[in-house]
């Protein structure tokens, strides 16, 4: 930990953090969207002289490690050689013997140990022979193609478990974990075995897992396995392609998007790299969180079929909910974008060319697929388009829609925004339901802010003198607050002025997300001190007021109960004197 702490000294997170998100200065602060939730007004703060960040959005918060960490899904073992490289220091080597790996790290030097082995394989070993003339002869794939993507071959015995484990040391329970063998009659065997084995990168190089295609579908379905879900691989967050096309993808501003590892190989091919293909039906919310980084734009290629329309529909939902440009690549007479270019390749390159906005593309499916002229067509077109034009962030897009559709199916506007309000009333009643749950009070609001004013403005002692003459008998809604309150009286008890970063140092582990997200609170600017210490007063006597009202309601519920006379009594009593304090919320 304290090369950790050298490290975290010397990284400069204002910097780091601008590779990744768009920042604006705020202040003495920077502010951006926060990645780790959809927003549209900025609430991720980043503090240069902390060193530190704070989402008010979502509630994340942290350092360079936890930010690198949460972005890029890695732990910290990870996190910590990036960030040694970044900032010049030199780890021990210690720190990283096998011993001591991360389940993450050991199933990262598992699967690249594996990719290295069945490459070898299928380029060396006569076991292999029918896998390269496959590849080599029927799907036209030459030896530099497969050394870029690392094809290799899992040969029918199950010689990578003894490779792994007599000749690298490895336990059992390793390449269990690494979903590389599994366990029978209490023997160890290989997971994939007789199949053309693709390499599943991640956008970082590190090789999460494989997916594995027979030769002999029908001595060995299915087609395609991939691995188990693991600590690293998550079928849901992958692209086959990704390592290799996230550079073409920056430069294009643009990503294609197949369903086969051979549709991205036969587009690579031809000169097109920007292009992955999903590993599942269809396009999850983390792998469309993973592409917006990349890209504003998503080319969608996916097999001619029921199947691939269906995950065309389904992709759209996150496509849109990210704000992403979507449009559809239709090749003509194929079923995949494998075969279209094979049968004609200029042909591919040009509906590449001529993509085309995936609403437009809606509508004329429905059109043909409805008679428009019928009423049962029309109900069956509109029920169809506006549960997807009600995903439609931007009013200009959804208006253009709604009109063109007004237009194809004789259908008024106004009738259409009527069908599109009851949709869209419905959405908003579930999401303000979600976010009543989720509301935190205003006075848990009011406290963070008064501790903030308290920990970020220069007149902190006079601040302290307000509230410790007004808020003598207040009772803190969230007791973290109340905590750092008194480590603060303390800190000033003994230091001429507030130093945030001192203080920082001084607070027991539990209280420091909360003094952070204080620390980083955006206050208004006063024009004086006067003016602060006014702000303080009203916060503090809106604060009294709301605990007198609560304890009134408190008593008031009281009264509801079967009391004897004199217990009713006394609270009637209580509840008129916490009424006649009300007023004199301060002094």
């Amino acid at each position: 930990m304290d090369q950790a702490s050298q490290i975290r000294e010397k990284i400069d997170i204002v910097s780091f953090i601008s590779e990744y998100l768009q920042l604006k200065k705020a202040g003495r602060n920077f502010k951006a969207n926060c990645p780790f939730h959809n927003e549209d007004t900025p609430s991720f703060i980043i503090s240069p002289e902390r060193q530190i960040w704070h989402c008010f959005g979502c509630g994340k918060g942290g350092d360079a490690f936890t930010f690198l960490m949460d972005y890029e899904n890695m732990e910290f073992p990870e996190a910590l050689r990036i960030l040694a490289k970044k900032t010049g220091i030199v780890l021990k080597e210690s720190s990283f013997q096998a011993s001591h790996y991360s389940e993450k790290e050991k199933i990262f030097t598992l699967n690249n140990l594996s990719l290295k082995y069945y490459h070898y394989i299928l380029l060396n070993h006569p076991s292999a022979k029918n896998a390269l003339d496959y590849l080599i002869n029927q799907r036209k794939i030459n030896k530099g193609i497969i050394e870029t993507f690392e094809i290799g071959f899992s040969p029918t015995q199950s010689g990578l478990c003894a490779y792994l484990m007599q000749k690298k040391g490895f336990q059992k329970k390793d390449l269990l974990d690494a979903g590389l063998a599994f366990e029978a009659r209490d023997r160890i065997f290989d997971f994939f075995r007789g199949r053309i084995m693709f390499p599943l990168f991640d956008h970082r190089g590190n090789v999460t897992g494989f997916s594995g295609r027979t030769l002999d579908e029908k001595i060995n379905p299915p087609k395609y396995i991939n691995t188990k879900e693991t600590a690293v691989y998550h079928k849901g967050s992958m692209f086959f392609g990704l390592n290799s096309a996230k550079d073409e993808i920056k430069k294009e501003q643009s990503a294609i998007i197949v369903e086969g590892e051979f549709d991205v190989i036969s587009l690579f091919k031809e000169g097109m790299k920007n292009v992955v293909a999903i590993k599942g039906t269809a396009l999850t919310e983390d792998q469309v969180a993973l592409l917006a980084r990349f890209t504003p734009k998503v080319s969608l290629c996916l097999d001619q079929d029921s199947a691939g329309f269906e995950a065309t529909k389904r992709s759209l939902a996150v496509l849109e909910k990210r704000g992403m440009v979507t449009t559809i690549i239709l090749p003509k007479n194929a079923k995949d974008p494998d075969e279209a270019i094979k049968n004609n390749p200029l042909e591919f390159k040009k509906a590449v060319k001529n993509d085309v906005g995936i609403y437009d593309f809606l509508i004329s499916k429905f059109l043909e697929e409805n008679d428009s002229n019928k009423i049962e067509g029309k109900k069956k077109i509109t029920d169809n388009l506006l549960l997807f034009f009600s995903q439609i962030s931007n009013e200009v897009v959804k208006e253009h829609y709604l009109k063109k559709l007004s237009k194809e199916i004789d259908v008024s506007l106004e009738s259409l925004n009527k069908e599109l309000d009851k949709l869209q009333k419905g959405a908003v009643e579930e999401k303000i339901a979600t976010q009543e749950k989720q509301k935190r009070t205003r006075r848990e609001l009011l406290e963070e802010y008064l501790i903030a004013l308290l920990i970020q403005e220069e007149n902190s002692k006079e601040i302290l003198e307000i509230i410790g003459l007004n808020l003598k008998n207040y009772k803190f809604q969230a007791s973290v607050f109340e905590k750092i309150l008194e480590k603060t009286k303390t800190f000033l008890a003994s230091h001429e002025r507030m130093d945030g970063k001192k203080l920082s140092a001084a607070l027991p582990s539990e209280l420091l997300t909360a003094f952070d997200a204080c620390y980083l609170f955006p206050l208004p600017k006063f024009s004086s001190e006067e003016e602060c210490s006014l702000e303080v007063e009203r916060v503090v006597k809106e604060l009294n007021s709301l605990g007198v009202k609560e304890k009134i309601r408190e008593e008031t519920v009281k009264l509801r109960q079967d009391l004897d006379p004199a217990e009713t009594e006394k609270i009637e009593r209580e509840i008129k004197e916490l009424l006649s304090v009300l007023p004199k919320t301060i002094n």
